[in-house]
């Protein structure tokens, strides 16, 4: 793992992604190919590509269908059937846990898997391969294959409903454009949110349901490279589980808006001197609750805000990790 090769990863992402919304519009990936005659789908993960999954079983269940999210590693997986499309999520190819949970479903039912790697023991254990597209990441640090992961399953849950993700070539492309944009003017917003985020008792980062994946992936961020306490949470639920924090700790809160109960959590953060950083737009008046906001191009647009807004906690990563004297792998 190394910071600045990190940096340049995440530099390169409005360019993979906009390649990934060519791939996506012209059909040049294989989504037809993937059998839509069953009962139900299963997401396999672990790490980003679980939490990519988590956002996508759910954002299919609320269009009606059938779908779970499980980490791979886990003993209660569902049993393998003919009736359900197993989907197997791993950038290298190469994890463990969902290698050894692919075993269990492969030549039992159909098993598609979203990898970089097509010759990887994923990838040879399904009977389909989604290529992620993102390229290999020099810094060690799954971020962009992050971003595409949660773009290609996003379009194969528009396979059985066009409601999952409305066009998302498109919604890829401005995710390109707002990625860019943060990173043209991070001279300007990141130091002062990177000083703000950078308490003595780690970081917190909040998001909506919708959007936990966000929240997640920023924390790890923050976790992997600079090797900092950081912790996600769903808005509405932080007031029934971490609003405690707040009355003993120094506690620096990275939002991600868009929740309908941020002003409860703003509330009680005003009310304790905690510091708040608000990505995108938020609800009710958060520059009354928060130390700094930051906007971007579309971030109204859920699409757009799932796709971008982890940039912020990728760029305040790097810096910290870039002010360490050395770093060690695990």
């Amino acid at each position: 793992m190394e910071p600045n090769g990190f940096r340049s990863d995440v530099e390169r992402t409005p360019d993979t992604l906009a390649l990934l919304a060519d791939a996506i519009e012209t059909g040049s990936l294989p989504l037809d190919d993937v059998p839509t005659d069953v009962d139900r789908i299963l997401l396999l993960g672990m790490g980003s590509s679980m939490y990519a999954a988590g956002v996508t079983a759910a954002r299919m269940r609320s269009v009606g269908l059938d779908a779970v999210a499980e980490l791979a590693s886990s003993s209660l997986l569902p049993p393998p059937s003919r009736r359900t499309l197993v989907v197997a999520v791993s950038a290298t190819g190469g994890s463990t846990e969902t290698v050894d949970a692919v075993a269990r479903y492969s030549g039992r039912g159909p098993v598609v898997a979203l990898t970089e790697q097509p010759d990887s023991p994923v990838a040879q254990a399904a009977d389909l391969v989604l290529p992620l597209q993102a390229g290999p990441e020099l810094g060690g640090v799954a971020c962009r294959s992050y971003r595409h992961t949660l773009a290609l399953l996003l379009a194969l849950g528009s396979r059985f409903s066009p409601a999952v993700a409305v066009d998302l070539g498109d919604s890829c492309r401005r995710a390109a454009a707002a990625t860019a944009d943060l990173l043209d003017r991070r001279g300007d917003w990141l130091p002062e949110i990177a000083d703000l985020l950078d308490g003595p008792d780690g970081s917190w980062v909040c998001a909506p349901a919708a959007r936990m994946a966000s929240a997640q992936q920023s924390a790890l961020m923050l976790r992997e490279g600079p090797r900092r306490p950081s912790y996600a949470c769903e808005t509405g639920d932080w007031s029934h589980v971490d609003v405690y924090l707040t009355k003993t700790l120094d506690y620096r809160m990275l939002l991600l808006g868009g929740s309908a109960y941020e002003p409860e959590l703003l509330r009680w953060t005003a009310e304790r001197g905690s510091t708040v950083v608000a990505v995108g737009p938020s609800v009710g008046a958060p520059a009354e609750g928060t130390a700094a906001v930051l906007r971007f191009p579309d971030d109204a647009l859920d699409d757009v805000r799932l796709l971008t807004e982890t940039t912020v906690a990728e760029l305040v990563a790097h810096r910290w990790w870039s002010a360490l004297s050395s770093c060690s792998s695990p």
